[in-house]
Parts: structure tokens; C-alpha cells; sequence
């Protein structure tokens, strides 16, 4: 007799890996389990058998495949084998998701000319998730979620420092006055010490058991707005005062979650944050790929889940941060995804208290260059992109039961 549903991820099997991924969440959305076939073609999916959720495998267009109960044994067995690199992992509750995102500000009006890859892999992959921003960070609604995706964001209270390229643009001015508004409205008197308050009460977050993905520069401008915390690093433009003399001297490293002695650049017409983003890359872009690391399925199954992909090699992309420099991460980061010719990281995974974050360079998987007022990129063109797949692998992350990477 059939009894489950068995969704290849490969790449020769899978006509569309985004949407399975959707179909996994219905699945813990309605009660059921999932069984994630770690690095057992490609690291597909299985499930009971349910009329319904076969149903919206054929509306999705997701390749699967109904198996016997013994045939699902026989894979069990096979994964078992302890010369093999594969492992089960149960997925059994459907994460809560939060974007944190300023898309829209409090009139409901879109401020910001450029889209977000997790709110496009998101609403593709038909995964529900709400959308928050301060307020919402700094009443303590963060307790209602397992997963907080960051939104390019600048949390330095620089305005994503376009300053030497934007500042007479409508959008980059309503913005300001927008996050100045936000800011008086909360009890702030600047943007950089609401942000401030909005990265602690995330790292409290993530330090009772939350998690954490941020790509672009929501990443490294979440590190330096903690290690920034005792001082002033925003120019007059900015914030109505010059930065502290001495502010890179005052940066305290002790309280970031990757990054350390990386050196603030303070030009307020540089589009850029600090050396953390590696600044002097000279890679071709039909050369600039990226690999995923291979770990122990059976001994490091979160590293593992996080790289869950039809291929290693991923091709690159660029954003405003777009990789990390090896020598100013933390003893305890692992790196995930490294483009090796050039000692250059791409894609970093840690943990903090009882919770984890991971941090994955680059704008748009499927765009190489996005710039300001570029169109979103449609998915349905881009339906097996491994970069994407790698964004809904930390959807599901929270739904296994967590375990500490081993370093």
C-alpha cells in the first residue's frame, strides 16, 4: 500500500525546488511531519501520504512521487549506513516568520526603490510570514516568531550611506525624514540609537532560542551598530553632529556575533560600511562562483540542513555587502560557503545563547548587479536556483529540532 509522498531534490528530478520547499511547510502547517533527507538526492523531502498536499504538488508543479512504506524503509536503511554521508532529520512544527523590512512607512506608502530576495523566495515559495519593523521590535513582538529574516537594512543610522550618490533623490530624503519621524515617535533622539535598540532586542531574540538570517548589508551594519554602541559614528549628515574622534577606537568587539577589529570607513561618500565587505575583489562575473561545504551529515546536521542543494557550486552575486573577509571573523564563526581561490567568504553561520544566526552575502541571487530602482526579480523564471534554495533551507531550519554545530 502507498504511504508517502516522496519529493526529490536533485537535478535531474526536481522541476521546481522553491515551490517543494512551500509544500514542506503546508505539510508542518497542518499537523504532519516532515522527514528531510539530508544530502540523499539533493536533500529531498518525505511525508505521509495525504490526498490534500498531493493535490498541491500537481497545482505547484512539484516533482514527487507516491512510495510504499517499505520503499521509504529501504531509503531509511540506506541513509543509516554510517560509511554514507546522509542523515534524516524530522521537521515537526511550522515556524512563525517575520521580515523585518521598512517596504512600507506608517502611511502605507513604499519608500524604498529596491526589492528583498527572502520576500521574493517567500511569497514564491508560498510561505506565510508577517511583515514588522521597529515599533514592533521594541514592543517585544519579536516573542512571537521563530525566525527573523533582516531586510537590507542600515543599522549604523547612516541611511545605507547613498549619501554621495542619492541625497537629492525623493526617496533617499522621504526616507530620512521618514526614519527621523519613526525615531521622535519611539523616544529617540536619533535614528542610530533607535537602531541601536532594535539590534539589542534582536540579539535578545536570538539569544533565548530565536533565529536570525540577514543578507546584504543588513549584515555587516548589524555587528558594527553593536560593536558602535559607546560611540557616535555617523557624520553630520546623518545625525546633525560629526562622529566621534576617537569612535574606532571605542568599538567594542565583544559584542558582535561575527565580525571583529574591522576598520569603520568614515567618508560619508564611500558606499561602504567598513573593511568587514571585501573591498578590493577583482573577479570576473562569469568567474565568480562560490562552493558549499560539505559537513557530516550525521555529526554536524545543522551546517548541513543550511547547504541542503542540487549543486556546490553556487553562482556569485553582488550587493552592497557582498562577501566577508576571512581575517575579521570570530574564532567560533563557521563559514558555510567560500569562493577559495581568493580567500573569500560568502555565506557564515553562528550561534548565540540558545538561539543561531546565519549571514549570506550579496543583494539577489538571480541578479548580479541590483541597483537602486531595478525591477524584482521574477521567480518563476528562476524556479531551481540553487542561491534561492539556500534562503528557504534557514525557513526550515527552525522546524528540526536545533543542535550546536560542533567547532
Amino acid at each position: 500500500m502507498a504511504s508517502y509522498i516522496f519529493i526529490p531534490m536533485d537535478d535531474e528530478s526536481q522541476k521546481n525546488h522553491l515551490k517543494a520547499y512551500g509544500i514542506a511547510y503546508k505539510v508542518l502547517e497542518n499537523g504532519g511531519e516532515v522527514y528531510w533527507l539530508l544530502n540523499y538526492k539533493g536533500g529531498s523531502f518525505a511525508f505521509n501520504l495525504v490526498p490534500l498536499l498531493e493535490r498541491e504538488c500537481k497545482i505547484r508543479d512539484v516533482s514527487y512521487s507516491v512510495i510504499t512504506n517499505g520503499e521509504f524503509e529501504k531509503i531509511r536503511l540506506e541513509i543509516d549506513d554510517p560509511e554514507i554521508n546522509m542523515d534524516v532529520m524530522k521537521l515537526e512544527k511550522a515556524p512563525k516568520v517575520a521580515v523585518y523590512t521598512p517596504e512600507y512607512d506608517e502611511k502605507g506608502e513604499k519608500i524604498q526603490p529596491w526589492d528583498d530576495a527572502v520576500t521574493l523566495a517567500l511569497t514564491y515559495a508560498e510561505i506565510p510570514f508577517d511583515k514588522i519593523y521597529d515599533r514592533e521590535v521594541l514592543e517585544d513582538k519579536l516573542v512571537q516568531y521563530d525566525w527573523l529574516h533582516l531586510h537590507h537594512e542600515d543599522f549604523t543610522g547612516q541611511y545605507g550611506k547613498f549619501y554621495g550618490s542619492y541625497r537629492n533623490a525623493r526617496w533617499y530624503i522621504d526616507h530620512q525624514r521618514s526614519q527621523e519621524a519613526l525615531a521622535k515617535s519611539l523616544g529617540f533622539s536619533k535614528v542610530s540609537k533607535l537602531k541601536l535598540a532594535v539590534v539589542q532586542k534582536i540579539k535578545e531574540f536570538v539569544g533565548a532560542g530565536g533565529f536570525m538570517f540577514a543578507m546584504c548589508s543588513a549584515t555587516d551594519s548589524y555587528d558594527i551598530a553593536l560593536a558602535a554602541q559607546n560611540t557616535d559614528i555617523c557624520d553630520v549628515m546623518f545625525d546633525g553632529d560629526p562622529m566621534e574622534a576617537a569612535a574606532q577606537q571605542k568599538l567594542d568587539f565583544s559584542q558582535t556575533f561575527a565580525f571583529q577589529n574591522f576598520t569603520l570607513v568614515t567618508n560619508p561618500f564611500e558606499y561602504e560600511f567598513s573593511s568587514i565587505d571585501f573591498n578590493s575583489r577583482n573577479v570576473r562575473p562569469e568567474d565568480d562562483y562560490f562552493t558549499l561545504f560539505d559537513f557530516s551529515a550525521k555529526w554536524d546536521p545543522v551546517p548541513t540542513m543550511l547547504t541542503q542543494n542540487h549543486t556546490r557550486i553556487i553562482k556569485g552575486f553582488m550587493g552592497q555587502t557582498t562577501t566577508f573577509e576571512r581575517k575579521f571573523l570570530k574564532s567560533g564563526v563557521l563559514v558555510m560557503g567560500e569562493l577559495k581561490s581568493i580567500d573569500e567568504t560568502r555565506y557564515i553561520h553562528g550561534d548565540y545563547g540558545l538561539g543561531f544566526w546565519t549571514f549570506y552575502g550579496g543583494h539577489d541571487p538571480e541578479d548580479y548587479r541590483h541597483y537602486v530602482g531595478d525591477p524584482p526579480t521574477d521567480l518563476i523564471l528562476h524556479p531551481n536556483s540553487p542561491g534561492y534554495r539556500l534562503i528557504l533551507n534557514n525557513i526550515l531550519f527552525p522546524a528540526a529540532r536545533k543542535k550546536k554545530h560542533k567547532t
